[in-house]
C-alpha cells in the first residue's frame, strides 16, 4: 500500500514541482519509493533512501545542467510502498507490480527510488504484464545481478536481472545491456560463459569512451519500443557515491553517467527508471543521495524535452 508522508504531500518537494492535488493520470510524471532493503547480502540502509532523498528536494531548482528550465513539468509523488518486517514479500512485490503496470498502461514516465536492487524485480514484472511485446533494460551497476540466488534467496538484490530473464517479454540476454560492471560472482561467471551477455565494463567505458559505449547501448536497445533504465548508485565510483552497501573501486564518473543517460533519453523510448542502493546512513555527507537527486533532475529535463515542456 502506498503511504504519502508530509514531504510527499508538500508542493515544495521535487524542485517545487510536486503536485499533490493531481493524480497519476493527470500529472506529467510520477515518482514513488520502495523503502525495502531486506534482500541485501552485505550492508543495509537503502530502505532509508526514499524518505531522505524526498526531504532534500526543496532547495534545488528545476533547471538542467545545460541551464534549461523544466519548471512547467508536473510531478506526482505517490509516496512509498511501506513494508512491514515479516510481511509476505511476494504479496508486497505483487502490489508494486500491479501499480507499475497501471503506470505503463497510462504511458506515464515514472521514477522509482529504492531500496536495495531487489526492488527493481517487481517493477520489471509490472512492465512485463502491461506490455504485449519485448522490452529492453539498461542496467547501470558495478554488478551484473545475475545470480540465481544468494544464500537461497531468489529475490535477492544480486538476482535482479536473473529474474528479469524469466519474464515473458524479455526474450533473452539480448534484451539487457550492462554498463559499468567491474565485479562478478561465481554463479554469474558460469552464466556468462554459457550466454552472450552484452556488457560494457567500467574499464571499457574509460578505454573506449562513454560516447562509443552509449552508441552501442542505443544500437542494442533500438529494436524495442520500450526501454527501462535501472541505475544502482554503486555504478558510480565510491569516490563520488560513498553511501552504498557494496561499493566497488574503479567505477564510473558522474560525467560518464550523465552522458550515458542523455544518449539513452534522446535516442531511445525510455518509459521509466529507478535509482537504487543509496544508503544514507553509510555516508554522513550524503554524496550518494545528492548524486541520485541530480540524476533524477536531469532525467526530468529529458522527459520535459520529449513532452515539449523544456524552456531552452
Amino acid at each position: 500500500m502506498l503511504v504519502r508522508d508530509e514531504h510527499a504531500k508538500h508542493p515544495g518537494t521535487w524542485c517545487g514541482l510536486n503536485r499533490p492535488d493531481l493524480t497519476e493520470k493527470d500529472s506529467d510524471t510520477v515518482i514513488f519509493g520502495i523503502p525495502f532493503d531486506e534482500a541485501v547480502s552485505y550492508r543495509g540502509g537503502a530502505g532509508e533512501a526514499p524518505a531522505v532523498l524526498r526531504a532534500n528536494t526543496y532547495t534545488p531548482s528545476p533547471y538542467t545542467e545545460n541551464f534549461e528550465s523544466f519548471e512547467s513539468l508536473s510531478v506526482y509523488d505517490a509516496g512509498d510502498f511501506q513494508f512491514q518486517h515479516g510481511e509476505d514479500r511476494e504479496a508486497y512485490f505483487e502490489t508494486v507490480a500491479d501499480y507499475v503496470a497501471e503506470l505503463v498502461r497510462l504511458e506515464k514516465f515514472f521514477v522509482m527510488i529504492g531500496g536495495d536492487h531487489s526492488t527493481t524485480i517487481p517493477v520489471l514484472r509490472g512492465i512485463d504484464r502491461a506490455v504485449d511485446e519485448e522490452f529492453g533494460i539498461v542496467h547501470i551497476d558495478a554488478h551484473f545481478d545475475l545470480c540465481d540466488h544468494i544464500d537461497g534467496d531468489k529475490l535477492s538484490h544480486g538476482s535482479t536481472q536473473r529474474r528479469a530473464l524469466e519474464l515473458q517479454h524479455i526474450g533473452g540476454t539480448e534484451n539487457i545491456y550492462f554498463v559499468g560492471i567491474r565485479s562478478i560472482e561465481k554463479d554469474e561467471y558460469e552464466f556468462k560463459k554459457q550466454h552472450d551477455v552484452q556488457v560494457a565494463s567500467a574499464r571499457d567505458c574509460f578505454e573506449k569512451g562513454m560516447q562509443a559505449v552509449a552508441k552501442d547501448v542505443v544500437r542494442a536497445m533500438a529494436p524495442y519500443k520500450r526501454v527501462y533504465i535501472t541505475l544502482d548508485i554503486d555504478g558510480l565510483d565510491p569516490g563520488y557515491a560513498a553511501g552504498t552497501g557494496t561499493p566497488q573501486f574503479g567505477g564510473l564518473t558522474p560525467r560518464q553517467v550523465l552522458d550515458l543517460l542523455r544518449s539513452c533519453f534522446e535516442e531511445l523510448p525510455v518509459i521509466g527508471m529507478d535509482i537504487v542502493e543509496i544508503s544514507p546512513k553509510l555516508d554522513p555527507a550524503l554524496t550518494s543521495m545528492f548524486a541520485g537527486r541530480k540524476l533524477i533532475q536531469e532525467a526530468w529535463g529529458h522527459v520535459a524535452r520529449k513532452l515539449g515542456k523544456l524552456d531552452e
